[in-house]
């Protein structure tokens, strides 16, 4: 993906196309990770589009809503939702599923109030 091509705003750190299942990070609107596969978010638990904030980042969480679930390197943005290592394979429960080396990279380079954009709609 070329600049021109970014339809994510300069201000956004992070990005994520639901429509196209990928994400990435950026600065200034030039990207500098990615894009990566993700998954996001089943019917009945889809993950909203919208600008949201940073809130609160956690390595080794395990979810409160769905049987102590394991979510390594876990960056909240919108209440429950987060960037995390998951399944690439099988839609969340309105999580971005990342792989394990792209969660890494995720949790490493975002800070609490940066800024995630997320677009259009999950194809599944």
């Amino acid at each position: 993906m070329t600049a021109t091509a970014n339809p994510c705003p300069a201000s956004a750190r992070a990005c994520v196309d639901l429509t196209h299942s990928r994400a990435w990070l950026q600065s200034g609107g030039r990207i500098t990770y990615g894009p990566v596969p993700t998954t996001s978010g089943r019917p009945g638990y889809r993950t909203y589009a919208g600008t949201f904030q940073v809130y609160w980042k956690d390595a080794d969480h395990h979810s409160s809503e769905f049987d102590n679930a394991p979510m390594p390197n876990s960056v909240f943005f919108d209440g429950g939702i987060a960037f995390h290592a998951g399944s690439l394979s099988v839609p969340s429960h309105g999580c971005i599923h990342l792989s394990n080396e792209a969660s890494q990279v995720f949790f490493d380079r975002l800070s609490v109030g940066d800024e995630v954009y997320v677009f259009g709609y999950a194809p599944y």
